[in-house]
Parts: structure tokens; C-alpha cells; sequence
């Protein structure tokens, strides 16, 4: 019966993680055993031997308890600056990271790719290439975690978790859900699919589906009139959404703030919170009429106006330059 002490390694942040792991472990042990054995000597050494004799008052030695202090200090801070090194590793997710979504529901991890593509509790990934996670949960707290590449992130119903992985081998591996989120707990599982990244590609033509993720968010944008009042003129009865995905926006009232997933999908489902400064609380709730993969849609759609808003900027730029 093979019994590994950790679970298989799929990406260098877990070859990072393990061996932090067993240093910290490795210096437990050694400095366990030590005292383990020092009590021992100093049990026998000093035991008494008849009943009649009486202890005698014994010398510190300040060279000895400097050495205790000073020793441990020392391997405590070094582990917690090694400790930081990995963490902020961990969650600075690449600039070129290629982003998915993760929603956890009961009792199931769903999936959409950039593509478009949906999974449920399969999960398809290219081999080395970094991977920007999105978690949100439909009902309760999940988690979603993957020991093969020591990920783990809570998914939070209402609220948008990041990570990100880089497989740096092929294979599949055990995907679980790490929090107790009801009866169904222990079934809420499913693979991960590391695969080449030409297979990947194939893998996507073969499930390809109808639209993007942009594309379905466009669909929705149209069904729900939100074009009626977030128009692209000088009309517009609330804020113009080209470009504004990751910029600062001022608020209604003062303050300031990034127009990143959690302020759209906020925007969404309470208007009336942060109001645009400029605009009027006009905008009705989203509230309990929209899934959580269409406000996902909504929110890459959005994002994709960015890109297009820097697209033309660039080409009036280019324009202007050969005009000059």
C-alpha cells in the first residue's frame, strides 16, 4: 500500500510549498527529539539516589540561554520571510495569465473557459501555462482545491476569490471541495485534465461552443435593454462602459474606486450602492434574475469593451501619427 508523505507534485509551486512544509516539519522533529533526549539524561543524571539527599541550587549560564534564543530566532524568522516569499508568489497572479471561471453550487464545480467552452467537474488546462482563476459560489461556501497543485481558494457566495497555477506536467489529477457545504459534501469532486497545449487546442475545436463568453455577455447586454441607457454618445443616461473595466471611476459623493469584477458584479446586483459620479441612481436590481454564469458572461463582455476602447485609441494614434 503506498502512502506517499505528500500528495504528487504538478507545479513548481508545489515543489516550493513542499519543501517549506518539510523543513518546518524536519526542524520540529530534530528539536523535539532534542529535548526528548536531554530530559531523559537529565532525569537519570540527576535522579536522586537515596531519600535523604537534599538538591543543591544549580548556576545559569547566560552563554547557554543566548544560544536557545538567539538559534531559534534566527530559523523562526528565516521561515517567515521564506514563508512570505511563497505567498506573495501565490497570489500575484501573471500579467499574461489566461482567465477562467470556477463557480462552486451544490454539489458541483462548473466551468467556462475564455472560448466559451463549460465543464462541469471536468477541468481541461494547457500544460505551462499560467492559469488566473476566478471563484464564486452559487448557494454556500465551497472550496476549491487541487492538492497536486497545492491551490486552494474559498468560494464565496456574492464574492470573487483569485488564484492562479501553472501545470508544469500533463496528467490528471484530484479536484475536491475542501469546505463542509452540506449532505452531498464527499461527492462534490472532479478531475483536472492537464494536457499539451496542441491538444488543448483540439480538445476545444472538438467541444467548440456556440459563443464566447464575451459574445454570450453581448446577447445578454442586448436582451436585458441595458444599451438603452449605457449607450456609446454624449445620450447616455448612464456611464459609457468602454474602457472602463480596471480603470478608477469617481463615485456619487465622493471617493474612488477600480470598476474590477467585484464592483461590476456589485453594479449589477445592487445599483444603488457605488453611484457613478455624474449619473442618477436610475438603474433597476439584477437581483435573483441572473445566474451567476451570466453575470460572468455580463462581466467579460464588459471587459472586452476595454480591449476594443484601446483598439481604436491605438488606431485613431496611428492615424494621427501618418497624418502628421
Amino acid at each position: 500500500m503506498k502512502l506517499p508523505f505528500f500528495p504528487e507534485q504538478a507545479s513548481a509551486m508545489a515543489q516550493q510549498v513542499d519543501a517549506i512544509s518539510l523543513f518546518a516539519v524536519s526542524i520540529s522533529f530534530v528539536a523535539g527529539v532534542g529535548i526528548v533526549a536531554v530530559l531523559t539524561w537529565l532525569g537519570l543524571r540527576y535522579r536522586r539516589s537515596h531519600r535523604d539527599e537534599v538538591g543543591s541550587a544549580g548556576h545559569s549560564s547566560n552563554l547557554l540561554e543566548i544560544i536557545w534564543s538567539v538559534i531559534p530566532g534566527i530559523i523562526f524568522i528565516g521561515l517567515f520571510f521564506w514563508g512570505a516569499k511563497i505567498y506573495f508568489e501565490n497570489y500575484r497572479i501573471p500579467p499574461d495569465a489566461v482567465r477562467y471561471y470556477v463557480v462552486g453550487k451544490q454539489w458541483m464545480w462548473k466551468y467556462q473557459h475564455p472560448s466559451g467552452n463549460r465543464e462541469i467537474n471536468d477541468f481541461h488546462v494547457p500544460v505551462d501555462t499560467p492559469i488566473e482563476l476566478v471563484v464564486t459560489s452559487e448557494d454556500v461556501i465551497h472550496s476549491f482545491f487541487v492538492p497536486a497543485l497545492r491551490v486552494k481558494r474559498d468560494a464565496v457566495p456574492g464574492r470573487y476569490s483569485t488564484t492562479w497555477f501553472e501545470a508544469n506536467r500533463t496528467g490528471t489529477f484530484d479536484i475536491f471541495c475542501a469546505e463542509y457545504c452540506g449532505a452531498e459534501h464527499s461527492l462534490m469532486i472532479g478531475k483536472l485534465h492537464v494536457m499539451e497545449q496542441h491538444d488543448y487546442e483540439e480538445w476545444l475545436e472538438g467541444n467548440e461552443p456556440a459563443q464566447s463568453l464575451a459574445m454570450s455577455g453581448a446577447a445578454l447586454f442586448e436582451q436585458n435593454s441595458c444599451g438603452t441607457c449605457h449607450r456609446s454618445d454624449s445620450s447616455a443616461r448612464a456611464p459609457i462602459l468602454d474602457g472602463i473595466y480596471g480603470r478608477e471611476i469617481a463615485l456619487l459623493g465622493g471617493g474612488v474606486i477600480v470598476a474590477d469584477d467585484a464592483y461590476i458584479r456589485e453594479s449589477i446586483m445592487n445599483p444603488q450602492a457605488k453611484v457613478v459620479a455624474g449619473y442618477q441612481p436610475i438603474m433597476p436590481t439584477f437581483q435573483g434574475q441572473l445566474r451567476e454564469e451570466e453575470i460572468l458572461e455580463l462581466i467579460s463582455y464588459i471587459q472586452s469593451l476595454g480591449k476594443k476602447a484601446e483598439s481604436r485609441t491605438e488606431a485613431a494614434a496611428a492615424v494621427s501619427d501618418e497624418g502628421e
